[in-house]
């Protein structure tokens, strides 16, 4: 009986320590996938993270919409047609906060912001001619002529300058979705694109109204 009793107490106790090891091996890979885990979502886990893309859509469309908003501002006074204004101060409504946005983040980053559309000094007159480079941007014959137009030949030349100009915004945009890493620059961006292009399809069908 000794031996019956001594024996059974061996297998006893080699179970327990092979549970034990089994135990541990498991908590040793499970600790291990985690920490693979951790490591592979880091990147995503911080989303303050920027990159220089993300700077240069800031940097970009803030003066972008700066011009936008000097266009839209002439529509009070100049424009002939309702939906001309209300499409202008629609697009006042939307880009002024936008632009306060986009400082906030250059700000953050440490990075300059601009103080003016290029080649606009601060009362909002061209300084030069030609275009910035950035797509869609008027120069300073654009900006003119818009500025001496009035009546249903400003609503004409209204319409087509910001249809080209939305069209420079949607392409900077998509470059952002595509290449940018701070979120709410990727998402203001991908608002620009859907109001943006909403807008050019609206003043598409407006100019074809009126017959242009």
């Amino acid at each position: 009986m000794t031996r019956t009793c001594t024996c059974t107490r061996t297998r006893t106790r080699t179970r327990t320590l092979t549970r034990r090891a089994a135990l541990a091996a498991t908590a040793v890979t499970a600790a291990l996938v985690l920490a693979a885990c951790d490591g592979d979502e880091s990147p995503a886990a911080a989303p303050d993270e920027h990159n220089a893309q993300d700077v240069s859509f800031a940097q970009g469309m803030i003066p972008h919409h700066q011009q936008a908003l000097q266009m839209a501002e002439l529509a009070a006074g100049r424009a002939s047609s309702a939906q001309v204004k209300g499409l202008a101060a629609r697009i006042e409504k939307a880009q002024d906060p936008e632009i306060r946005k986009m400082t906030g983040w250059l700000r953050t980053w440490g990075e300059d912001v601009p103080s003016a559309a290029p080649g606009m000094d601060h009362s909002g007159h061209s300084g030069h001619s030609g275009r910035s480079g950035m797509a869609g941007m008027m120069d300073q014959e654009d900006m003119d002529k818009l500025s001496e137009a009035s009546g249903k030949a400003f609503d004409t030349l209204f319409l087509t300058l910001m249809v080209e100009h939305h069209e420079g915004a949607v392409e900077m945009a998509e470059d952002e979705e595509a290449k940018g890493r701070y979120r709410p620059a990727t998402e203001l961006a991908d608002d620009v694109v859907t109001a943006q292009t909403a807008e050019i399809e609206e003043m598409n069908k407006l100019l074809g109204e009126n017959g242009s």
